[in-house]
């Protein structure tokens, strides 16, 4: 089951005040981007955040899986505690690099 539009929307919200806030569909799901940087990557409605070493205090009583099928297990956000989510999603893009730009082909 792909991720609902309305689902997308109230995570893009819940994040607005950190910055600038973006989605972008990959592959019938969603990666959710602050600031430039992507930070969530959302699957059947469930937002997931990398387990990095930063926030791994703040989220250890966290659910924890796997977004999809070969992917890395993941910290799973709850939005009923938006002051934690916040906390940290400022902590881990602190510590997630900026996306590499795209080369364009040479002609």
């Amino acid at each position: 089951m792909a991720c609902s539009i309305d689902f997308i929307e109230f995570v893009c919200d819940a994040l607005a005040p950190l910055g600038e806030v973006c989605s972008r569909k990959m592959m019938g799901e969603y990666v959710i981007y602050v600031n430039g940087k992507c930070v969530i990557t959302a699957c059947d409605n469930t937002a997931y955040i990398k387990q990095l070493p930063c926030v791994a205090d703040i989220m250890a009583d966290a659910e924890t899986g796997c977004p999809y099928k070969g992917a890395k297990e993941a910290y799973i956000l709850d939005f009923s505690d938006r002051r934690k989510v916040l906390d940290a999603i400022a902590i881990l893009w602190d510590d997630l690099p900026f996306p590499k730009p795209q080369k364009k082909p040479q002609k």
